[in-house]
């Protein structure tokens, strides 16, 4: 007899199917690049010099004359072209010039036709024709004025309105990590040659500035500007820092330029380095020195020092904010907020700024006791 086949009834043992719940997907874990702490294990010192605050060399001009006249006395009314080095009197000059111009000053040689004067009579036989000149131009100005005034009449509730509405924006790193390597493999280079500890944060050292003397009087940062900066400082955490490159000029020292587009209010980073009371740093040699506290004692006063450690923001050139073009450079404003009790230097765009433009403020945005007449 033969044997019986298997049961094929869903009992069976051998053919019974049990169904298992699928497991929960876990959230993505974000991706963590390579930080710059782990850059800074690895870097090494340059053979190039620490950067050191040259010193502008003045030419004085003792023997010069007027290219009209050929006198060379009166110099308080000589104008010194600023192309060719001619001078000339105010009062030799045609039409006449009533003061010194501010800002540069060309001569009629080297004048741009942009800036070549009115059609004036080339001899002005009467002063009269000076003065009918110079009160035509006054009631223009004046007029000009007034339309001004009452423009921004118009205009002032529309942009106090407009200017509550900048916020921070939080910075965009570089997409491609080979670039992001490159430029945090510059600061590190940097840091190390002058022999400082990479720090994104204030540091409370002892026989300095206690945490405790950090309380801010100053505006308090809004909330949506403090999510925006927690992110950056998460980012960077991750190893995604701002599109910044610090490179070593033989002039000016160290340097930072944008190594990407830089929308205007962008956060670039927060100054950083040791706390410490202005009176101990009264005879430092530091040239980073940034203002932090300015209470009503000045013995309370605080500093921000980041000689030994600090971050890309020591790198960051200054303005020499007596001249014209040295304004014009400034493209990073430093802001003080109050966060979480304690005050805080930002350094945001305040501007649009271009891949490879490099990286300005006005050390004097606080107080104007800092000397700049020696900057670029």
């Amino acid at each position: 007899m033969g044997r019986a086949a298997p049961s094929s009834s869903p009992s069976s043992p051998q053919l019974g199917r049990k169904r298992t719940a699928a497991p929960t997907p876990e959230p993505p874990t974000p991706q963590r690049h390579c930080s710059m702490v782990d850059v800074m294990r690895r870097s090494r010192a340059v053979a190039a010099p620490p950067p050191v605050a040259r010193a502008r060399v003045y030419t004085y001009y003792e023997t010069l004359l007027c290219e009209t006249c050929g006198l060379g006395d009166r110099d308080d009314e000589m104008l010194l072209c600023d192309r060719c080095d001619r001078g000339c009197h105010t009062f030799c000059l045609r039409p006449i010039a009533a003061k010194v111009p501010i800002g540069p000053w060309f001569c009629p040689v080297c004048a741009p036709p942009t800036m070549a004067p009115k059609s004036f009579p080339v001899k002005q036989t009467k002063i009269v024709d000076f003065f009918r000149i110079q009160k035509d131009e006054q009631d223009a100005q004046a007029a000009k004025c007034r339309l001004s005034q009452d423009g921004r009449r118009r205009r002032k509730r529309s942009l106090v309105m407009h200017k509550r509405r900048r916020r921070i924006l939080p910075f965009v790193p570089s997409e491609d990590g080979a670039r992001r390597l490159k430029q945090m493999a510059s600061l590190a280079t940097a840091l190390t040659s002058s022999k400082t500890k990479f720090s994104n944060e204030l540091t409370y050292m002892p026989n300095m500035a206690p945490r405790s003397s950090n309380l801010a009087r100053l505006e308090v940062l809004p909330k949506e500007d403090k999510e925006n900066i927690e992110l950056c400082r998460t980012m960077q955490q991750r190893g995604e820092c701002p599109p910044l490159l610090v490179v070593f000029d033989p002039l000016e020292g160290f340097t930072v330029q944008a190594d990407g587009d830089i929308k205007d209010m962008t956060f670039l980073a927060e100054y950083t380095g040791d706390v410490d009371y202005l009176e101990n740093r009264e005879n430092d040699d530091c040239d980073c020195i940034m203002t932090l506290l300015l209470p009503a004692d000045p013995s309370q006063m605080l500093v921000i020092c980041p000689d030994k450690r600090g971050n890309i923001s020591r790198f960051v050139s200054g303005i020499n904010n007596h001249t014209p073009d040295g304004k014009k450079k400034q493209n990073v404003k430093c802001v003080r907020y109050d966060m979480d009790g304690e005050s805080h230097v930002l350094l945001v765009a305040c501007r649009d700024i271009a891949c490879g433009e490099k990286l300005y403020y006005d050390y004097n945005g606080y107080e104007h006791a800092y000397p700049t007449h020696h900057f670029f």
